[in-house]
Formats: C-alpha cells, sequence, structure tokens
C-alpha cells in the first residue's frame, strides 16, 4: 500500500482485495460512534470489500457480513456500540434515508454508507469520503477527511 499525502486527504492504492479488506480493518479499528464514512465508487469498486473489513473490526468476528443491497441497512454490535452498514443504491429520493433512522444513526453509532449520494448532499459535515476506483487487478482509494475527519484521518 502507498500513500501520497495533501492536506487534508490522501491516495492509497491496494494491489488486491485481501488489501482492500485489511484496509477496512484499519479503519474499521479507528471507528467510533458519531462517526461517518460515505464509500463512493462505480459497482464491483471494492465499497462492500472495504465495509466488509471495518466490520469485522468493529465486531472482532471474521464472520459474514452481507452487503445490504436490497435490505438497505445491516446493523452490528461491538465493543464500541453499533455500527450500521448502510447501501442506498436502490434508494429512490434522499427523504426514504430518513425513514430508516439515518439521522439519528449519525449521531450515535458509527456508520458506513454506500452510494451516499443518493442524499442529495445532505451528508454530515464531519465525515470521511472515500471513492474507490479500480486500477488494474487492485483499487485505488482517495480519502478525504471534512470537519474533524480532517485530522483523524492521519490516525489511519
Amino acid at each position: 500500500m502507498s500513500a501520497e499525502a495533501l492536506a487534508d486527504s490522501r491516495v492509497l492504492t491496494f494491489p488486491d482485495a485481501a488489501a482492500t479488506l485489511a484496509f477496512g480493518r484499519r479503519l474499521g479499528a479507528q471507528l467510533a460512534p458519531g462517526d461517518v464514512v460515505c464509500l463512493t465508487g462505480n459497482l464491483g469498486a471494492g465499497k462492500t470489500t472495504l465495509a466488509r473489513g471495518a466490520i469485522e473490526a468493529w465486531t472482532g468476528s471474521a464472520g459474514d457480513a452481507p452487503s445490504p443491497s436490497y435490505t438497505l441497512v445491516q446493523t452490528y454490535e461491538g465493543r464500541r456500540g453499533e455500527l450500521w452498514h448502510v447501501d442506498l443504491y436502490r434508494l429512490k429520493c434522499a427523504e426514504d434515508a430518513w425513514e430508516l433512522g439515518l439521522e439519528e444513526a449519525f449521531h450515535n453509532a458509527a456508520c458506513l454508507i454506500e452510494w451516499p449520494e443518493r442524499l442529495e448532499g445532505q451528508t454530515p459535515s464531519d465525515r470521511l469520503d472515500i471513492e474507490l476506483n479500480s486500477a488494474g487487478d487492485g483499487r485505488s482509494a482517495r480519502l478525504t477527511g471534512h470537519g474533524a475527519w480532517s485530522t483523524k484521518l492521519a490516525a489511519i
């Protein structure tokens, strides 16, 4: 994994899915209730793989973490509280996300959100954006910290 540091962002490269999963574990070990991570990228870019690593670190278990594509939300309990894994791909409008209880989760749980663009810009000001892209057999990820995440980014 290599990193190119910028002011409040960095670009990482992952040679394969195992490296993406490992980075997810590092991220998950740093998460706390109230943290929001927005995962963007095309289908197959590695969003769910990264989320699975974070969920493993959060729960302390390498159990199966299914994609919430159809259920929209999967929740996981860990020693630090609750983690929400949210997939907004199938949402028709941003208002539907609030009916899921997402606003409350932003305050009380750690949140991993796939397809956050479906929220139409209504993401919290304190968040970490991770944009994943295919790079040959691997992936690249641009991490951008907003608000409190500008300083927390260095810990990952």
